[in-house]
């Protein structure tokens, strides 16, 4: 396929992935209220929300359905860069990689599920540095940007043993390789997750840190016992 038939291609497979999120970040929107309200729940007791500025909520429900969206969203996401990429593979490396697309949303899945587990307790040790006598209620906006990052951010960096595995089977990486650069690794896994993951808190970083790292070493056995 020439150049402009692959921008084409990538134009039309865009379309379609932001149609999907704009289907999704409406049934987010319609549902907003219910989410903020089992969110603002992950609070410690006595926290309360504030807004601050007049457009703080109408902001906040569009964020929620941005979120909702991709989250929704993330099936046909797989399945266009699935379909825009398995054209320059051989048939033996499209046979190979095929069965891990739909892992790739089990494992955001997995992701956003960790996020929602965490959430309180990275809310309480930032919470437990507020002097006392200060009111400990929170920007409403602030928490949801929070709230926002720290799901995206598990949900994609959870697809990192997929993308070491797609790589495998295209003998792109090997298991050997992967043990040798398992220095490398932990460093850049350590700096992602603290740079990933808002907030300033220990739980977030070192929960994120603790289960990629997890995964790189099922990974690389997994691989090992592949014979690559």
């Amino acid at each position: 396929m020439p150049l402009v038939g692959h921008l084409t291609e990538l134009r039309n497979r865009l379309i379609w992935s932001i149609l999907a999120v704009a289907v999704g970040a409406a049934v987010g929107f319609a549902f907003a209220e219910q989410i903020i309200e089992r969110l603002r729940s992950l609070l410690p007791p006595g926290v309360e929300l504030q807004q601050i500025e007049l457009g703080d909520g109408f902001s906040i429900n569009l964020e929620i359905a941005l979120v909702v969206g991709v989250v929704l969203a993330m099936p046909v996401l797989l399945w266009h860069l699935w379909r825009f990429i398995a054209p320059g593979l051989t048939p033996n490396e499209r046979r190979a990689v095929l069965p891990w697309i739909p892992l790739a949303l089990v494992f955001f899945a997995i992701g956003v599920a960790i996020a929602t587990v965490i959430l309180p307790f990275a809310a309480t040790f930032l919470l437990s540095f507020v002097p006392p006598g200060v009111n400990r209620n929170i920007n409403i906006r602030s928490y949801f940007d929070f709230i926002t990052s720290l799901y995206l951010a598990f949900g994609i960096l959870m697809e990192f043993p997929i993308l070491l595995i797609g790589l495998s089977r295209v003998n792109i990486v090997t298991s050997e390789r992967l043990r040798r650069s398992r220095r490398i690794v932990i460093l850049v896994i350590a700096v992602f997750s603290a740079v990933a993951t808002p907030g300033g808190d220990l739980v977030s970083p070192t929960v994120l840190g603790l289960t990629l790292y997890v995964l790189f070493e099922g990974t690389v056995a997994f691989v090992r016992r592949t014979g690559r």
